[in-house]
């Protein structure tokens, strides 16, 4: 088996089958409380890059990229699809075609595309059809959204690199397409680990990650975190 970052299937399952009637979609109804945005005013807006990346629930990638060097800002958002200004219910009824994403504004002077792709391939499972553990459906399938041909031949040459690698068993599904329209999501969506950090889906899936990313790239975490 090659190293993952995830625990044990059955282990999952049975939390799963615990918090489930507590559970919609990512989680159970949010509290609403304001977002926590992690920003920094005094970056020079040459220095900025975005990068659009789905990869399962968007609470995951917005809590591990929140706490990451050189990460201006993270937005959950949606990516694609076939209607303008989704709502979070109908993208969950995997009939829209959007993506459960983040949008991530970086200072390229900390950070770099490459980096934050490093990231991205170690805190999900791409091997795993419109899947991430108990979420199931189109919305949570793995994805780079790019902006231009240089993220685009940076996210195939990153990929390929993975594919090299054996960290993952299996083949590597993940869709590296251009970003066709890209929608916020609800402002309760908005740092949602941080604000609802007892909600069960937070404490045994979001933490987890959290955690394992901490772990994976100690040199990456921001001083405070």
């Amino acid at each position: 088996m090659s190293t993952t970052l995830f625990t044990d299937k059955m282990f999952r399952k049975s939390l799963f089958a615990l918090f489930a009637i507590t559970l919609v979609c990512c989680g159970s109804q949010p509290t609403r409380k304001k977002s926590k945005m992690t920003m920094n005013e005094n970056i020079q807006t040459e220095k900025l890059d975005t990068a659009i990346l789905g990869g399962g629930c968007f609470w995951c990638l917005d809590a591990v990229y929140r706490r990451m060097k050189g990460i201006v800002s993270s937005e959950s958002g949606y990516a694609n699809g076939n209607i303008k200004n989704p709502t979070y219910r109908e993208v969950c009824s995997g009939l829209t075609g959007h993506a459960e994403v983040v949008k991530l504004v970086f200072d390229t002077s900390i950070t770099s595309f490459a980096e934050v792709l490093e990231v991205f391939w170690r805190i999900h499972n791409p091997t795993t059809l419109n899947r991430q553990g108990n979420d199931v459906g189109t919305q949570y399938r793995s994805g780079i959204y790019y902006l231009n041909e240089q993220q685009r031949d940076l996210a195939m040459k990153s990929r390929d690199a993975v594919k090299e690698s054996q960290l993952w068993e299996g083949d590597i599904i993940t869709e590296i397409v251009p970003l066709n329209a890209y929608y916020p999501a609800e402002d309760y969506h908005q740092d949602y680990y941080s604000i609802n950090p007892d909600q069960p889906y937070c404490v045994y899936v979001v933490g987890e990650k959290v955690e394992k990313f901490k772990k994976a790239f100690k040199d990456k975490v921001r001083g405070n975190e």
